[in-house]
């Protein structure tokens, strides 16, 4: 049985090393994954120096039986193993690990191109690369991390077309060729904005930076120290199976004023989010993701204490300035020189003419099936082998890993890992939760590879029995 593995980052290289063996083994294990970022993904990948990892190292090891292994690579003292290193030395653990096992496997078979097309075909799938080859797999995992980010909404065609719009800072130096003195506007508040605001101070950017969002809300950080662990006390418990969002928050809120650091109460909550939101009705879900979903993205996934540090710094000095509000229109202006904006801040009618230099996408994770200009993702969905969930938050699967196809039902042999499985257990971003759900699936294939494998080798034994 051939297992092949879509996407060469965290998840995907995770669950490759699950599955490969040293062993003889009737077990095919395929990963396939573009050259560039292959065994580190795009968050590692594309990363720079002065972009940091928002988890300490002790808590990074891609194995769930080790959790302190990306610590012990690095040989870390007890004081580094608290630290928030660069994602680049995380990427090089995760493509050494690949490399290892790989080298230590008798069934790991790496392919360094992008996988552009999967067809459904009896007993499994062909999958089709972007240098014309092809070929077939029993099963298909599709572990694509997040998608490529999508055009800002009201951004006109020339300027989505032209150098003054960004809509990925990190391709093709896309940043490095900014005037130290030009004005920028960032739509995004988030961690993507940290680490191009990052950037923009490494190279000692001059000019002023407005950052915008809907909320206008920057991401909390972490202590330079770990928060004390707490356990769940039995009313925050009691809220959590009510399954109802607004009882949680209220929980939450009777808690956090008493404990010694918030942050507790959020990482506390970590081990019974991914149940909660599976509980939930889609109601519930909707007004999670309505009202909530901005509040527990800044909380949960929090900022190194460098970082935060530098951005205080800068608000502080004026050259930062984050605002709330929308970007109605975006167009190049009418000599080339800048970029004519429309915007209307958080609770005006007003609409405001702004002019920038550059225009700088940087919103974040994209897992919204249903606009994607990702080849393969578009392919499948226009062919109605997966199905969107109707909130955008990725792709629809059963308990299993298993794809939802258009109609609703389970497409035997293919599966979801990764971020795209945000719509079935929302907590799936972080490497904890990746680990988790990688040897979970690794577990499931196995399994399924030896029930199938039963009926084969009796089959072959029979026919050894009638030449005899």
């Amino acid at each position: 049985m051939r297992i092949s593995i879509i996407g060469a980052g965290f998840s995907g290289t995770a669950l490759a090393t699950e599955l490969a063996t040293p062993n003889d083994s009737d077990l095919d294990v395929c990963l396939v994954g573009v050259r560039n970022t292959f065994g580190r993904g795009v968050a590692y990948g594309e990363s720079r120096p002065e972009h940091l990892l928002n988890v300490r190292a002790r808590q990074l090891g891609a194995s769930v039986d080790n959790p302190g292994e990306f610590a012990d690579w690095l040989n870390l003292t007890e004081r580094g193993r608290d630290s928030f290193l660069p994602r680049l030395a995380y990427g090089e653990y995760l493509q050494d690990r690949l490399q290892s096992a790989q080298a230590l496997s008798s069934n790991l078979t790496c392919l360094e191109y992008e996988a552009i097309m999967i067809e459904r075909q009896p007993g499994g799938f062909r999958i089709h690369l972007a240098d014309g080859s092809d070929f077939f797999s029993d099963r298909v995992v599709l572990a694509l991390g997040a998608l490529p980010p999508q055009r800002l909404a009201g951004v006109g065609p020339r300027l989505a077309a032209h150098a003054r719009y960004i809509g990925w800072p990190w391709q093709d130096g896309a940043i490095d060729r900014i005037p130290s003195d030009a004005r920028l506007l960032i739509v995004g508040t988030g961690l993507t904005m940290a680490d191009v605001v990052a950037t923009l101070r490494r190279r000692e950017h001059r000019g002023a930076i407005t950052a915008l969002s809907r909320h206008g809300r920057l991401p909390q950080h972490h202590l330079p120290d770990p928060s004390p662990v707490i356990e769940l006390p039995p009313h925050l418990r009691r809220a959590l199976a009510t399954r109802d969002v607004g009882q949680l928050l209220r929980a939450i809120r009777s808690l956090a004023p008493v404990v010694h650091d918030w942050r507790s109460v959020i990482d506390a909550l970590r081990p019974h989010t991914q149940a909660f939101w599976t509980s939930l009705s889609p109601v519930q879900r909707g007004r999670f993701v309505r009202h909530v979903r901005s509040y527990w993205e800044i909380f949960r996934h929090r900022l190194a204490p460098q970082v935060a540090a530098e951005l205080d710094e800068l608000q502080v000095s004026g050259q930062l300035r984050i605002r709330a509000g929308r970007l109605l229109r975006a167009g190049l202006s009418t000599d080339g020189s800048g970029v004519d904006t429309l915007i209307r801040d958080r609770g005006q009618t007003r609409m405001n003419s702004e002019h920038y230099d550059y225009l700088i996408r940087a919103t974040g994770l994209d897992t919204d099936i249903s606009r994607t200009t990702h080849p393969l993702m578009m392919h499948l969905r226009e062919s109605g082998l997966v199905r969107a969930d109707a909130f955008g938050l990725g792709v629809e699967t059963s308990a299993r890993y298993e794809v939802m196809d258009a109609s609703g039902r389970t497409v035997s042999g293919l599966y979801c890992l990764g971020p795209l499985l945000r719509s079935r257990l929302w907590e799936i971003t972080a490497v904890p939760e990746l680990r988790a759900s990688a040897r979970e699936l690794a577990t499931h294939l196995l399994e399924s590879e030896q029930a199938s494998a039963r009926p084969r080798r009796a089959a072959a034994a029979g026919q050894r029995v009638v030449k005899a």
